[in-house]
C-alpha cells in the first residue's frame, strides 16, 4: 500500500512491491495474480485504515459539522507521515492507457466519497439544517474537489497552517440557515 501510495500505480516497480512485501517475484504473482490486483487491494487496505475521517465527519451532527471535520481531517494530515496526499486522488492520476481500469477504480471509489456526501445533505436539507434551496449534488461536488484538492497541496508540501487556512475560508462559504 505504501509503495503505490507514494509512487503511484505505474511508478510502483515489481521490484519495490515484492520488497516491500518480502517476498519474490513468483510468490507475488501466486498470491495476487498481477499488479491490478495487488494494488486493488492496496487501494481496499487504504480505505479500510484512511476512511475513519469520513466516517466520523458523516457521524457529525449538523452538514457544516461534517464538512468541517473533514476537511480539518485533511488538512491535519499535513506534516505527518512519510508519505504525503491521497492514494486515491494521485495513485493513478497520470497513467498511460493500460492502466485506464486503475484509473476508472480510483474515480469511482472518489465519486462514492462525493455521493455519501450528497446524501448527508439530502437529509440536512429534509430536517432544515441546510437552506431548502440549496443544492446538495453542488455542494458535495465542491466538499469533495476541495478536500481532492487539499491532498493535492499535502502531496505538494504545503503546511498543516496552510490547509487550515484555506479550510477557514471554505467554510465560510457555506450556506446559512438562517436559523
Amino acid at each position: 500500500m505504501r509503495v503505490f501510495w507514494k509512487r503511484g500505480y505505474e511508478g510502483a516497480s515489481l521490484l519495490e512491491l515484492t520488497r516491500a512485501m518480502g517476498i519474490n517475484r513468483p510468490s507475488l504473482y501466486a498470491a495476487f495474480g498481477n499488479k491490478e490486483a495487488i494494488f486493488r487491494k492496496a487501494v481496499e487496505r487504504y480505505v479500510e485504515r484512511n476512511g475513519a475521517p469520513l466516517r466520523e465527519a458523516l457521524a457529525q451532527p449538523s452538514a457544516r459539522a461534517v464538512v468541517e471535520h473533514l476537511l480539518r481531517s485533511t488538512a491535519s494530515r499535513a506534516g505527518s507521515g512519510s508519505i504525503r496526499g491521497c492514494l486515491l486522488v494521485q495513485g493513478a492520476l497520470a497513467c498511460g492507457d493500460s492502466a485506464e481500469s486503475v484509473r476508472r477504480e480510483l474515480a469511482a471509489r472518489r465519486a462514492d466519497v462525493e455521493a455519501v456526501l450528497r446524501e448527508r445533505f439530502e437529509r440536512a436539507v429534509s430536517e432544515r439544517d441546510l437552506p431548502c434551496d440549496a443544492d446538495p449534488a453542488a455542494l458535495a461536488k465542491y466538499v469533495a474537489t476541495f478536500q481532492n484538492g487539499l491532498a493535492v497541496q499535502l502531496a505538494s508540501g504545503a503546511t498543516r497552517e496552510e490547509l487550515l487556512g484555506a479550510v477557514e475560508v471554505a467554510l465560510r462559504c457555506w450556506p446559512d440557515t438562517g436559523h
